[in-house]
């Protein structure tokens, strides 16, 4: 038997930073985001050699060893492995699994269109495909989350474990005790459209790791400093104006205020931004962009810019002369599949 299932990443298009923990829980998060056409993939082969057999393919990363009740967590493809040890031990898989899993990513680690939260729920997703898991779209998000930030102490955000989940347009709010909404957005097609034809989203060359930026926040509002808190509330505030500016299809509005996102978005912490984002963010500025910001927690990765879509050549073409490139997209409704074959197919 063969499972494979399938992860859509994310564009953050406002509030993010709302939802990392102890912000959330203090003052409540609200984080406005979208799914693209582009994911993180998983295949599950069964097998009957009683070894344990992980890959993730464009990472060039290997490991194999007996079938055991628990996997060391020791570097080398850590997210595979939690996903596998919380699994086995959540749902009391008594019988040794013997698998070869394999993954891959559209687009590289670390450039905050949420791979690593995607693909914890792709490979979660399959074990639930394969071992008939009883697991709910909230289910699914909530154990992915507890993986990668509990389980594996990795820092970051609760939003990109329910966008990779649910899939679409997403107003998503956090409070205490861990409370989660998601508010699934009906925007009308003429304004997926407009947006999506006025958008270009840039790959700056550089990727990164989110861990320090996100220290640097939890510290800032651990400490209450004055203006990155209000900095973050700000951008809480600006997530409710942006999603009802996209709910009434007011794209220059919201490109304005995705502008302003970003503003305030670099007073959270020193590192989420630097000079290359910076000479990046003003060459769009002056190519007719009319506003933009840097998707995730910051840092590097991937921009994304607004545009008339008159002048969006023109803009790709002042982006082309830094050491990047643009990823075309299409947005996407639906969250996390899975499906199984024969192996005789």
């Amino acid at each position: 038997m063969i499972i494979r299932s399938k992860a859509p990443l994310r564009l953050g298009l406002a509030g993010g930073g709302t939802d990392v923990s102890p912000y959330s829980e203090i003052y409540g998060g609200a984080v406005l985001n979208a799914t693209i056409d582009h994911y993180a993939y998983c295949t599950i082969e069964e097998t009957d050699n009683g070894y344990i057999a992980m890959q993730a393919a464009d990472l060039d990363q290997k490991v194999r060893m007996k079938t055991a009740p628990e996997l060391p967590v020791d570097g080398k493809l850590d997210l595979h492995k939690g996903v596998y040890n919380r699994v086995v031990k959540q749902f009391r898989i008594k019988k040794p699994l013997s698998f070869r899993l394999t993954t891959s990513c559209d687009v590289p680690p670390g450039s905050g269109l949420g791979t690593s939260s995607t693909m914890v729920v792709a490979i979660l997703k399959a074990f639930a495909e394969w071992l008939n898991l009883p697991l709910g779209d909230y289910d699914m998000a909530k154990l992915a989350y507890e993986i990668e930030r509990i389980d594996l102490g990795l820092k970051g955000g609760k939003q990109d474990q329910y966008a990779a989940t649910f899939g679409g347009f997403n107003f998503i709010e956090f409070s205490d005790n861990d409370r989660v909404v998601v508010n699934p957005l009906r925007i009308k097609r003429w304004v997926v459209d407009e947006l999506e034809v006025s958008m270009v989203l840039f790959y700056t060359g550089d990727t990164r790791s989110s861990d320090k930026i996100i220290r640097e926040q939890q510290k800032n509002t651990q400490e209450g400093k004055k203006d990155p808190v209000e900095a973050t509330h700000s951008i809480r505030k600006n997530s409710y104006l942006m999603k009802d500016l996209l709910l009434k299809g007011e794209i220059l509005q919201f490109s304005k205020a995705l502008g302003r996102d970003w503003e305030n978005k670099k007073r959270m912490a020193a590192s989420i931004t630097n000079k290359n984002i910076d000479s990046i963010y003003e060459a769009a500025i002056s190519a007719g962009a009319y506003g933009g910001k840097v998707s995730g927690a910051g840092g590097g990765g991937f921009m994304i810019f607004t545009v008339d879509p008159v002048k969006k050549l023109n803009l790709i073409n002042a982006l082309s002369r830094f050491n990047g490139k643009v990823l075309n997209f299409h947005f996407s409704d639906n969250g996390c599949q899975s499906w199984r074959i024969s192996d005789n197919e």
